[in-house]
Parts: structure tokens; C-alpha cells; sequence
């Protein structure tokens, strides 16, 4: 019998190590020909580059603009996060606490929100008239409130596990309703908070769709529409196109990777209420 679990678990890793080979087999491909030649980029091999070529990406830099690129990504990205936190945290507090039809009825019209897909014909007039198309504000405008579904959903859950006593403490010693929200829950929420930050961040910083259509000058353009540009002028040279997508990629993957262990800890509490 335990020769057979062993056995088991032995395939069962085995199985996990395959499919994280799998996953992380593109990624090494764009690691290892971004630092190649042009000849040796182009048969785009996994074998690392024997003498490697680290001025590709001094070369992506100059050539490719991803300065800019990258600051409005940044921009984007930490403003965005910023209001879908402060936003959401807020909407899930109150929804949470306020057990009533009302609060039952916009919660559920919140959270239908996931499902419904982006009409960009009225959204683009909705950002005419309110003069924020093409508008680096405007774009991070719209990422906010198409995260606000999932970012209740998510929240909402895990402050129905924070006590009531806790809010009924605060306001007891004289504190008002932002004063215990701020103070008091809060900092509670810190696991599903990183938790949200991260799925959401990730979401903006890979966004391609959604700035191609709300942005027309190339200036504001975040690091998606510099690669998918890039790659357009420079489509021959795959060492360069390579290391384009590398410099665009490990930023959120290093963040990813730090905030992990948030993810599950966040999920997994927010699951035991809610």
C-alpha cells in the first residue's frame, strides 16, 4: 500500500513537472534567442546563445522608444490598480456589512459585470463626449471601472470574515464611518488587497486591445502596443523582437512571482465567508 502511494505521488510530480516545462518552455525560448545574433535568432532554438548578445537590449531601448513606453505602462498600471483598490475595498465593505435587499440587488448587479463584454462603440462615444478619448486619465479611467466587478467579487468575501465587533469597537471609542474603515479594516485586508492588486495588474500591464482603440498617439502608448509596433518595423530581426518581449514580460512576472503567495492565502480566507 505504500509503495503504491509512493508510486503515486511520484507520477503526480512527475506529471507537475511536465506541465511546468510546458509553461515555461516559451519563456526560455524568448530568454535564450533575445540574447543571440540575427542568423542564430532566426532558426529560434532553445539552445542558449554561446556568446550572448546582452546590447540587444541596450539596442530594443534606443531604437524601439520602450522608455516611454515603459513609464506609461507603470503609470497606467499603479494608477489603475490604485483606484480599482480604493474603489472596490470601499463598494465590498459597505455591501458586506449592510445585509439588505438593496445591498444584496447591487452586489449581484456589480458582479454581473464579469460577464458582460466591452461595447467599444458606446464606449468610445461615452469618452468623446467627456473628452477623455486618447487621454492617458482616460485610459485609466476605463481600467478602473472595468475592474470593479471582479475586484467587489473578490474583496467581498474576505470582509465577510473581518468580526463586526471590530467596526462596533471603533465607532463605540468615537470613530466615524471612513475613520473605521481606513484605520480598522483597512489594514485587515491586506492579503486579499495584494491578492486583487496582482490579478489586476497583470490584466493592465498585458492589456493590447483595450489602448489600441482609446489611444491614438504613440506617445501614450504602453509596452503592447510598442512591442506590436516594434515588431512591425523590425520583423526580420528576431533577436531584437525577442528581447523587446523579454523587457516586457519580467517586469510583471518578477511582481507576479513576489505576490504569489498572497494570491492563495487572500483566495483561500476570502473563501471561508462570503
Amino acid at each position: 500500500m505504500r509503495r503504491r502511494q509512493i508510486g503515486l505521488g511520484a507520477a503526480k510530480q512527475a506529471l507537475l513537472v511536465a506541465l511546468s516545462l510546458v509553461v515555461l518552455a516559451p519563456f526560455a525560448i524568448i530568454l535564450s534567442n533575445s540574447l543571440k545574433t540575427r542568423v542564430e535568432a532566426s532558426r529560434m532554438e532553445l539552445m542558449p546563445a554561446a556568446h550572448p548578445v546582452w546590447a540587444n537590449y541596450a539596442t530594443v531601448v534606443e531604437r524601439g522608444k520602450l522608455g516611454l513606453s515603459f513609464l506609461n505602462s507603470v503609470f497606467y498600471t499603479v494608477a489603475a490598480t490604485a483606484g480599482t483598490l480604493l474603489v472596490t475595498s470601499m463598494a465590498a465593505y459597505v455591501l458586506s456589512r449592510r445585509q439588505s435587499r438593496l445591498s444584496g440587488f447591487l452586489y449581484a448587479f456589480i458582479v454581473f459585470g464579469i460577464m458582460l463584454p466591452t461595447n467599444f462603440v458606446a464606449l468610445i462615444k461615452v469618452m468623446q463626449a467627456l473628452h477623455l478619448l486618447n487621454s492617458r486619465w482616460g485610459l485609466v479611467l476605463f481600467y478602473v471601472a472595468s475592474n470593479v466587478a471582479f475586484g467587489t467579487f473578490i474583496i467581498h468575501g474576505f470582509v465577510g470574515s473581518v468580526p463586526r465587533a471590530m467596526d462596533e469597537s471603533a465607532a463605540i471609542d468615537g470613530a466615524g464611518p471612513l475613520r473605521v474603515f481606513f484605520s480598522v479594516i483597512l489594514p485587515l485586508l491586506q492579503p486579499i488587497l495584494v491578492t486583487t492588486a496582482v490579478l489586476c495588474g497583470m490584466g493592465i500591464w498585458n492589456d493590447f486591445v483595450n489602448p489600441l482603440y482609446l489611444l491614438n498617439s504613440s506617445s501614450a502608448w504602453p509596452m503592447t502596443l510598442s512591442v506590436y509596433a516594434f515588431f512591425g518595423r523590425f520583423q526580420q530581426e528576431w533577436n531584437l523582437v525577442f528581447a523587446d518581449i523579454a523587457m516586457t514580460c519580467l517586469p510583471i512576472l518578477a511582481i507576479y512571482l513576489a505576490g504569489q503567495r498572497f494570491i492563495v492565502s487572500g483566495l483561500t480566507a476570502g473563501a471561508v465567508k462570503g
